[in-house]
């Protein structure tokens, strides 16, 4: 496939519905970033929350953009460096391991290592020892791990995108366009998962998920992401009419005491 560096024409329809549909797809793909950014982002004081998550997004950009310039070279990285000889592929092959793979399933564990971490953490009861001795987040240790995640998402988007389209400048402008739209809507997201604990467990589950999925990819095992999306989105519908019945209830309880 020969991908291209050249002014697309905007005037055609064709490239307006790629356009979109990229962006589309780098909003959706962005989604489990940005719940991860929030997550880690909330162990910072709060004044430097909406800083840390607006690096995290601006450093995800850049290196999608740098991904895309270097595109020839990131092709080269889904060649196999070695085989397992125990695990065979569709043709019945010793399964080849590229730099890709090995990305993302050192990424999915990362993920479930570090949502698994969280959630340990929120199901602690703290004692006034462990107050004590607790010490709040370094902020370049946030952005570390952020910039980590960034670079596993970044290389499943681009990777997907490839496919889809042949022209690198629309690819970039895509990233740009769904960069600027999730930092819009960034700050109000990681609000309300901060604001809810319910929704903190349902999000670092979900980030559990996407860490096994992305092991999952890395041995070549290909699970169609429609489902997993589908029941996050369930299972958020849920816990959204859970959150309103407990508000409802309190209400209620409120009135009686009255």
């Amino acid at each position: 496939m020969t991908f291209l560096l050249e002014i697309p024409n905007f005037t055609d329809p064709k490239i307006i519905t790629a356009l979109l549909t990229l962006t589309f797809l780098e909003i959706i793909l962005g989604v489990d970033n940005i719940i991860f950014i929030s997550i880690v982002s909330n162990k910072l004081p709060k004044s430097q929350q909406p800083k840390a998550r607006t690096i995290g997004l601006i450093l995800a950009m850049f290196f999608r953009i740098l991904l895309l310039l270097g595109i020839t070279w990131l092709i080269g990285l889904t060649e196999p460096v070695f085989t397992i000889g125990f695990i065979e592929d569709d043709n019945g092959l010793p399964l080849g391991i590229s730099w890709k793979d090995i990305i993302l399933i050192l990424g999915g564990i990362f993920l479930v290592f570090k949502s698994t971490l969280e959630i340990h953490h929120k199901l602690e009861i703290p004692g006034e020892e462990t107050k004590k001795i607790k010490a709040p987040a370094v902020f370049s240790a946030v952005i570390l791990q952020i910039i980590l995640v960034d670079a596993v998402f970044s290389f499943d988007s681009i990777l997907t995108a490839i496919g889809l389209i042949d022209n690198v400048l629309i690819m970039i402008i895509a990233v740009i366009i769904s960069m600027i739209i999730m930092m819009i809507f960034a700050g109000p997201i990681s609000n309300f998962i901060n604001k809810h604990p319910t929704l903190q467990i349902l999000a670092l589950a979900f980030l559990i998920l996407i860490g096994v999925l992305l092991i999952a990819e890395g041995f070549h095992q290909h699970i169609n992401k429609a489902y997993i999306y589908t029941a996050i989105a369930f299972s958020l519908i849920v816990e959204l009419i859970n959150m309103r019945l407990r508000k409802r209830t309190q209400v209620e309880l409120n009135n009686d005491e009255l």
